[in-house]
């Protein structure tokens, strides 16, 4: 009888492994990137550093990878009753979504500029820090962004002094606390948005949503809210700004998830339908919800909700420009640290003349797309008091969003490219290039899309300050490149000449590309804005990624690119 035995280890063994590239982890992804460095040094001269030192190194660790990796695939889950038929309505989620929320409110991503008393560049640092918590994982930020962006609605003169008074301490603590408590009872609270309806999306003046007056308390007027949420984000966060129908007309509304009930906490009637099955952006929880009589209070006066979601939208726009720039340095980097170490055809990749040119023109985006987004959230910090900065506000926020954003999916799929197959699986350390490409849309799509954006940009360029301003931003970079020269001396005029919606989208663009120009013949070596402006402003370019003129610097521009 022949007893069957398992084969050896060498008969087994069919090739070794090697040429794979190595998951880019334990990186600081602020000292790496000198692009954001030389656009903060323009800013923000005098803005310390260690802080976002810290934050890029946190945020570039394998510890965070992980973390990123798990939130995406163990996926929120919807409760909505318990073991014993009671509605519970609760989302549950995996530990590390938990761990990357208490990061980004530790580094106080959430409320930095409404929390300090140097406030000179608080919008400027915060921002760098979205971009680089981008970079290890952007689903998180929803609801950290949406807290950024009411804290001014609820503060202002026309918002709800009394909420922000209860709620101000925690909306700004850094403590992160996840329970569904009393508010009180919590060491930082976080805030959703709902404003859209099946019927309406982006035109939220046909919402059906219905408010009925309830009195009066210590939080001002109180509504009873009756209607639907087609997207309501993140639905455990402890509260909502929505829009409803009150008598005077669409207004908006602070709606908690747990009522102060004479501080005994009762849970507001929110019943979350389902969540959403999305493209990406796994590992935040979008929802559809219901109303069935909450308790909401108002904030500001009765139909004065289109302005009060205007003025939240120009914040978390600001964001979607950011965390685009964001996913485009990451993109980026795992390019780079791809073909450093892949061989094809006896060279390494990032030696190959074809592979350079794509990488170099990659590099050229990235660093242009950094460049507005800092230019705008300076422009944050400033706009109180400077006439210039509160246009260039309202004029570059649309731009911004529209533009960044756009060339967010090309951006990620010509890197994707770049690492082969291994770029479109979803598993290991490549496996975050699958899921940026899937996240990269949604920040052209939320807040906004680009036809939305274009007829924001509409409204700016109406006021009579709006061409001269754009001009002024424009003049530092004059005689710098007959290119630019040429499209700075014609902005102003099709700004002032501006009539049909049907344009507004190709003066986005131009805005975005001048600006862009302007601001890398500022922070950039003359390499990075010669072959920009060449190529986005000159003509000197294809159709793709990859394009560049023969007369580019593709070494300095990589070497740029590459600096630790």
């Amino acid at each position: 009888m022949t007893i069957a035995t398992a084969p050896t280890a060498s008969l087994t063994r069919t090739h070794d492994v090697f040429n794979q590239s190595t998951p880019r982890v334990d990186v600081n992804l602020f000292t790496t990137n000198q692009p954001l460095q030389d656009a903060l040094r323009l800013h923000a001269p005098s803005l310390p550093l260690a802080g976002l030192t810290a934050l890029g190194a946190e945020m570039g660790s394998a510890e965070m990878a992980t973390h990123a990796r798990l939130a995406n695939t163990n996926q929120p889950q919807l409760r909505t009753h318990d073991r014993f038929g009671h509605r519970t309505d609760v989302v549950e989620f995996h530990p590390s979504y938990h761990a990357l929320m208490g990061a980004a409110l530790r580094h106080g991503l959430h409320a930095t500029p409404w929390s300090r008393t140097d406030t000179a560049h608080a919008h400027i640092e915060r921002a760098a820090g979205f971009m680089l918590f981008t970079e290890a994982e952007p689903s998180v930020l929803c609801p950290v962004s949406m807290s950024y962006a009411v804290t001014p609605a609820l503060r202002s003169a026309g918002g709800n002094a009394a909420v922000w008074a209860d709620w101000g301490k925690g909306l700004t603590g850094t403590q992160y606390d996840p329970r569904l408590a009393l508010f009180s009872q919590k060491t930082a609270l976080t805030m959703g948005m709902g404003m859209t309806e099946k019927q309406g999306g982006s035109d939220v003046r046909a919402n059906t949503t219905q408010a009925v007056p309830d009195g009066e308390d210590a939080w001002g007027p109180r509504y009873r809210i009756t209607g639907h949420k087609w997207f309501f984000s993140a639905p455990m966060c402890d509260a909502f700004l929505i829009l409803a129908q009150a008598p005077g007309g669409l207004t908006c509304f602070f709606l908690p998830r747990v009522l102060p009930d004479g501080g005994q906490g009762a849970v507001n009637t929110i019943r979350i339908q389902r969540l959403k099955d999305k493209l990406g952006n796994h590992a935040n929880a979008s929802s559809e919800v219901e109303f069935i009589d909450a308790m909401a209070w108002r904030v500001g006066e009765e139909g004065r909700g289109v302005a009060q979601i205007l003025e939240m939208g120009t914040m978390t726009r600001l964001d979607c420009a950011l965390g685009t720039s964001g996913l485009m340095r990451q993109a980026l980097g795992i390019a780079l640290h791809h073909t450093r170490q892949r061989s094809a055809f006896g060279k390494k990749l990032i030696e190959q003349p074809l592979m350079r040119n794509v990488l170099a023109d990659l590099a050229l985006e990235s660093e242009a797309a950094t460049a507005l987004s800092i230019r705008l959230a300076s422009a944050f910090d400033h706009k109180d008091k400077s006439e210039h900065e509160a246009v260039m506000a309202r004029l570059l926020t649309p731009v911004a969003k529209f533009w960044v954003c756009k060339r967010g999916s090309a951006f990620a799929q010509e890197a994707m490219e770049c690492l082969g197959g291994n770029g479109y699986v979803e598993e290991g350390g490549e496996g975050v290039m699958a899921r940026i490409y899937r996240e990269m849309p949604l920040n052209s799509i939320w807040e906004g899309a680009g036809n939305i954006m274009a007829l924001d940009l509409l409204r700016a360029v109406r006021r009579a300050d709006t061409a001269a301003a754009l001009a002024d931003e424009l003049a530092p970079a004059r005689c710098a490149h007959p290119a630019l020269d040429r499209m700075a001396s014609a902005l102003p005029l099709r700004v002032d000449a501006m009539t049909t919606e049907a344009e507004a989208r190709r003066l986005a663009q131009d805005v975005a590309l001048a600006v862009q120009a302007a601001l890398l013949y500022r922070s950039a070596p003359a390499s990075v804005f010669g072959a920009f402006c060449d190529s986005r402003l000159g003509g000197d370019w294809g159709y793709s990624f990859g394009t560049l003129g023969a007369g580019v610097d593709l070494d300095a521009i990589l070497a740029r690119a590459l600096a630790a």
